[in-house]
């Protein structure tokens, strides 16, 4: 029997198929995921506690991140794509660890993060998310479920940017060496953050990309600084030549995450959801202490209406709340918040240079 299916675009309706696609998983059981060769470690940080029972048992299941160092998670010879990313590490840690991702050897990375912004968690606080294509399990089980097609090579590395070291980091990478077809773009992510937002400015969530591709979702770490309502703001998508005005315009912060009325119950609190494709999965209030900002997490995936794009793309959110009333007639007026936001997307390579990212006094949750 010949096998045709290649082994991408997982889901219910093809996962009957056989195919020659070859699936191997990298962990620190298994540095390299070659065939055959898992949890053979003879040293690691469960020797120890597996002293009694010898190699086999536990002695290598996470890795001590060094201080202002880089580690390699996985390091893949393709063709292939990377299909589930499971990891965890203290809260404490997912604004200080830099999350990167390179395809086919470039010389920049496709991906870059700090660690809790790609999974939805922005501001070191666990909470649980139930999505298509980011999962957040109890309590701080990261997993991501985005296909990451590469031909040649992947490389995925975390940076510690502090100098302090950062122990009980675990991970499971998860892909499959297979053939990959011509149509099948690279994945992309990028974090920008505004703190504060100068007044009447616009926070950027990407900008100069240039090729085909399409963007598939948006997390934003929103942090209020003014009392009242804070989401009327629109996003905008300017795509392939557009400038002053843009193509997709929305009409208020909580509609582009799906949600309405300021995600507001009726008994006057905000309701936090978590679905397939949208969420409000964090909303973190003052403690009348030293804790006095409201803080949320928001994310939107375009997973069946992805904005598509020919040349290029730019992609901004508008932050606005509301004055008091003069004269009974309502006033807008625009907030100087902390965003940090992350843009995901597809795209040809090769693609522009990322922005600099700050250092740690840059990324850290004030």
């Amino acid at each position: 029997m010949k096998l045709t299916f290649d082994g991408l675009g997982m889901n219910l309706g093809n996962l009957s198929r056989l195919s020659n696609a070859v699936t191997r998983s990298i962990s620190a059981e298994n540095f390299t995921g070659a065939k055959g060769q898992g949890g053979m470690a003879t040293e690691g940080t469960g020797a120890i506690a597996a002293r009694e029972l010898g190699r086999g048992w536990k002695i290598s299941p996470c890795v001590h991140l060094p201080g202002n160092s880089a580690f390699t998670m996985a390091d893949i010879a393709g063709p292939g794509a990377i299909q589930h990313i499971w990891l965890t590490v203290h809260p404490d840690a997912w604004r200080r660890l830099v999350l990167r991702m390179y395809w086919d050897d470039e010389p920049t990375p496709s991906v870059e993060t700090p660690l809790g912004d790609f999974f939805c968690m922005g501001w070191g606080v666990r909470a649980n998310v139930q999505s298509l294509a980011v999962c957040v399990n109890p309590a701080g089980g990261f997993n991501s479920y985005w296909e990451m097609p590469f031909r040649k090579h992947a490389r995925i590395t975390v940076e510690n940017v502090t100098p302090d070291e950062i122990r009980g980091f675990y991970y499971q990478v998860t892909y499959t060496l297979t053939d990959v077809p011509a149509d099948r773009a690279y994945f992309h992510a990028q974090w920008r953050r505004n703190n504060p937002l100068p007044y009447g400015q616009v926070h950027t969530l990407l900008d100069g990309v240039r090729g085909q591709g399409h963007y598939v979702g948006t997390y934003i770490a929103w942090g209020v600084n003014n009392n009242g309502w804070w989401g009327e703001g629109e996003i905008k998508f300017y795509m392939d030549g557009d400038t002053e005005w843009p193509t997709i315009c929305g009409t208020g912060t909580e509609d582009y995450f799906c949600g309405a009325w300021d995600f507001e119950q009726p008994k006057g609190e905000y309701c936090v959801f978590s679905s397939p494709y949208s969420g409000l999965p964090q909303v973190i209030k003052g403690d009348g202490l030293y804790r006095v900002q409201q803080r949320f997490g928001m994310y939107r995936w375009h997973i069946m209406d992805p904005i598509r794009f020919q040349q290029d793309l730019r992609v901004t959110i508008q932050a606005l709340g509301w004055r008091s009333q003069l004269e009974g007639k309502s006033r807008y007026l625009p907030l100087q918040d902390d965003i940090a936001s992350t843009a995901f997307w597809y795209q040809t390579e090769p693609h522009a240079p990322f922005p600099q990212l700050p250092d740690y006094n840059g990324l850290e949750v004030i």
